[in-house]
This record gives structure tokens, C-alpha cells and sequence, in this order.
């Protein structure tokens, strides 16, 4: 699928703000420490995306009903939904000046009530955007970092009017974050997840 950047400036996709707070002194700590062990951008990238995927369960999996959704915010209490997660990796990675975009799917809901909006992130390599999911692997579910095709959590079945949805941003979803925002707990929000996108 061809990925469309929602902004033409690349730099957009590295920049900070309120969720991708990638100059807060623990994304800059965890930044530095994953730095420190990898060889180059690539390995680097690939270390923060395992680090968000396995060190920080989903609030789902784990049943942590706390909700989290700005990026300091996931690495300190090591919680999160999707989306969360996605934007702890967008702020790693931006930390170290990789572009990094949030893209999201339309999935058939877990608790089997239509559909919700998956959150993901996009990386940008030798000139292409490379889709990942960090959500955190469980039985059925065994994402993978890739450059060499795509290795997600799910791929959406028109069939079940699952979606792929093109777009690449560079600040979360509005939809998205407002629920975030607002859920005082994680089953709270698990009901009240946009089941589409407006683009």
C-alpha cells in the first residue's frame, strides 16, 4: 500500500509537541540508553521498537486499567493501548532524528461491537515510508520490525469491512486523541474507540 504523508514537509515528521514529547528528559533517557547499544539508525530502530513492543505491555493484555496516550507518559508507567504505545515510538524515534509518522487500521472490535481505529507507526528509510506495529505480540499476534515487507499485528479483510487506511501523520488523529484524553479508564475507552476514521 502507498502511504500518503498528510503533510508535504518532511520535518513535520520529526517534530515535538504535546503527545510526541520527545524532548522530556525520560524519552531523551531511554532514547540515549537504546542509542548507546545499536550500530547505526537502523539498528537503533529497531531496538526502540522492541523495546515499546515487549517492555511495555498493552493495557489490554495485561489488564491495566490505567489510560495513557503522551509519550512520557507510556515509558514512565509502562502502560498503554495502540495508540499509546505508537506514540511513545514515534518519540523515540523522532528523539533520534528519525521520521516517523502514525497511520492506523479500522479492525473488527475484540469485544465483537463493530470496529475500532488500530494505531500504528510509519519509519522512513532509504526514501520509503515502513509500516510497524508495537502493540505487543500475545498468541495469534506476531509483529515484527521490517524494512523488508511488512510484518503487522493484523492485515484488515475488506470482506469484514476492515481497512488499511493510506494516510501518514504527523500528530495523532484528533478522534483518537480526544478519546484518549477524556477515558478515566482503559474499559471506558475500550468502549468508546472511533470505529472509522474521517480523512
Amino acid at each position: 500500500m502507498q502511504l500518503i504523508q498528510q503533510n508535504p514537509d518532511l520535518s513535520a515528521y520529526l517534530a515535538a509537541d504535546d503527545v510526541i514529547d520527545h524532548h522530556h528528559p525520560l524519552v531523551r533517557e531511554t532514547a540515549a540508553r537504546l542509542a548507546e547499544e545499536s550500530v547505526d539508525s537502523y539498528a537503533y530502530a529497531r531496538a526502540a521498537y522492541e523495546y515499546v513492543r515487549d517492555v511495555i505491555p498493552h493495557s489490554a493484555d495485561s489488564g491495566d486499567p490505567r489510560v495513557t496516550w503522551r509519550a512520557s507518559d507510556v515509558l514512565e508507567k509502562g502502560t498503554g493501548i495502540c495508540h499509546a504505545k505508537a506514540h511513545a515510538l514515534t518519540a523515540l524515534l523522532r528523539a533520534e532524528d528519525i521520521p516517523t509518522g502514525l497511520c492506523y487500521q479500522r479492525l473488527t472490535h475484540d469485544a465483537g461491537t463493530g470496529w475500532c481505529v488500530h494505531g500504528l507507526v510509519a519509519v522512513r528509510f532509504h526514501g520509503a515510508w515502513h509500516r510497524q506495529d508495537c502493540r505487543g505480540n500475545k498468541p495469534g499476534v506476531d509483529a515484527r520490525f521490517s524494512l523488508e515487507g511488512e510484518r503487522l499485528a493484523w492485515v484488515p479483510d475488506p470482506r469484514e469491512g476492515e481497512v488499511d487506511y493510506p494516510a501518514l501523520f504527523d500528530a495523532p488523529h484528533p478522534a483518537v486523541l480526544d478519546v484518549l484524553r477524556g477515558a478515566p479508564d482503559r474499559p471506558h475507552l475500550w468502549e468508546n474507540l472511533p470505529d472509522s476514521l474521517a480523512l
